[in-house]
């Protein structure tokens, strides 16, 4: 009897640690959220998101942030594209051409899951030298360059975590119908279509929102990013820049990009869980 009270009490004290838990994590976004909204909401306006910086723009006078707006898109479009591209190879390499129990499978998801957990401002470094190397100077190209290599592991281990969730049988159905390989690989693309537009989205917002990265390979301007050679402003930087300003304006609209950039990611965020949930849907 006593042993039946004693697991009871340990059910009941690790309900209160999970719901304080949950509370906490939830009252911390609710709390991020109020912040942005109080301080950022009064400085948004449409000038702000349709104009490009003026003269004075860092000191409290009118422009907006539409440069870092449109360089946020290009720099995390691009990059989100070129990360597919060769990441997904990568992942029907290593599940459709690679034995799951041989060394090289192991050694390669391993290698991936180190790559994923390196911080941003490692591959700002690379991709520094990397530009330094090919005589690239800081410009959107040496962002993208960055935040491929940094969402590649991303776009890998999502789709291989996918591509585990394929029944066997259906691996096993169609070598035994005399299928290659590669047509293989395709049947098991159209199985996991819905969830490889979820791994894009996560490398996406991924992207859009890093700043320790582009920091040292993007630079900074006002123009809007027309070339792939030319600096280009993000979301992050802009937020850093007007952040750092003594002038209680600037800092607002600083405030007001970060209410933007939790904008953009929140619409990732809910089509994420939108093509997860038919992913499952799918599955059955």
């Amino acid at each position: 009897m006593s042993t039946i009270k004693s697991r009871l009490r340990r059910e009941k004290i690790a309900k209160i640690l999970m719901q304080l838990a949950g509370i906490g994590i939830t009252g911390s976004l609710f709390l991020i959220i109020g912040i942005i909204l109080f301080k950022g909401l009064p400085y948004l306006t449409w000038d702000m998101i349709s104009q490009t910086p003026q003269g004075g723009f860092y000191i409290g006078k009118e422009g907006g942030i539409l440069n870092a707006i449109l360089g946020s898109f290009y720099l995390a479009g691009l990059s989100t594209i070129l990360a597919c591209l060769i990441g997904l190879p990568i992942a029907i390499y290593l599940n459709a051409y690679v034995d799951q129990t041989s060394t090289l499978a192991r050694v390669s998801k391993l290698l991936f899951d180190i790559l994923f957990g390196i911080p941003s401002i490692v591959y700002g470094a690379i991709a520094f030298s990397i530009m330094i190397t090919l005589g690239i100077r800081a410009s959107l190209l040496g962002g993208v360059i960055t935040i491929t290599l940094l969402t590649i592991p991303i776009v890998v281990r999502t789709l291989d975590e996918l591509l585990k969730t394929i029944p066997l049988d259906l691996k096993n159905t169609t070598t035994s119908l005399g299928a290659t390989r590669w047509q293989t690989a395709q049947i098991l693309l159209k199985y996991i279509k819905p969830g490889l537009f979820t791994a894009l989205l996560l490398a996406f917002g991924r992207a859009i929102g890093d700043v320790a990265g582009v920091l040292l390979t993007t630079g900074f301007s006002d123009n809007l990013p027309l070339y792939l050679d030319e600096p280009a402003a993000t979301l992050p930087l802009a937020i850093f820049f007007q952040l750092s300003s003594p002038i209680p304006e600037v800092q607002g609209r600083a405030y007001a990009s970060a209410l933007i950039l939790t904008f953009i990611i929140l619409i990732i965020v809910i089509c994420t869980h939108i093509l997860a949930s038919r992913q499952k849907k799918h599955r059955l």
